[in-house]
Parts: C-alpha cells; structure tokens; sequence
C-alpha cells in the first residue's frame, strides 16, 4: 500500500460564506467518516493561519515568513491506499466537501511508519 498526503493552501476556502461552512464542515467530516470506513484513513488536520517558525540545525528557532509570503499548507489528509488513481478518487471528494482544490503527493515509503 501507498501513503498519500492530500492538502490544500491555506486561505483556499476563504471564498466560502460563513454561513456556508456549517455544511462544509459535515461535508467534509462525512468524507473522513468514509474513509475511516475504508480504512484509508491515516491522519488529518486542518492548520491554523500563522506565522512559521523555523527550526536550524542547531537548533536556533527564528520566526519565519507571513502566511501571505507564499503559499502555505492549511489543510491536509494523510491516508493509504492502493494506487495514485484511487488517492485521485479520495482527493475528489475531499475536493467536493471543502470547495476547493486538493494537491495529491506519494510519500516515500517508511518501513518502520
């Protein structure tokens, strides 16, 4: 089996109308219930808007660059499935209860995750 992460930007769902999110909400839990069903589901979240922080290798933390500097990750769904063809089927409906675009990406393979 194979890993994906399926995530959109953050700021993506800002077009939304808030009195609309009520249902993207339960849109989108019914998404992760059915996926928890299939037993695809690894991890998800969605992120808060903020400002990064950046950790060196020596450990030095500094604040790292504004939301609005580039795109940054404000939502993802981690799960495992079979093929990329059917993480597409899963991003789709991602896609379909958040109202916006979801970017798929294969994980390297982790013999001890």
């Amino acid at each position: 089996m194979k890993r994906f992460l399926i995530s959109f930007d953050d700021g993506a769902m800002a077009s939304i109308p808030e009195e609309e999110m009520p249902e993207v909400s339960a849109a989108s839990r019914k998404v992760v219930a059915d996926a928890k069903e299939a037993g695809v589901w690894i991890f998800g979240a969605g992120m808060l808007t903020q400002r990064a922080t950046v950790v060196a290798t020596d450990g030095t933390v500094t604040e790292g660059l504004a939301p609005e500097a580039k795109p940054f990750v404000g939502g993802f769904s981690i799960i495992e499935v079979a093929s990329r063809e059917e993480a597409h089927r899963w991003a789709a409906a991602i896609a379909a209860a958040c109202r916006c675009s979801q970017e798929v990406r294969e994980l390297l393979y982790d013999p001890e995750s």
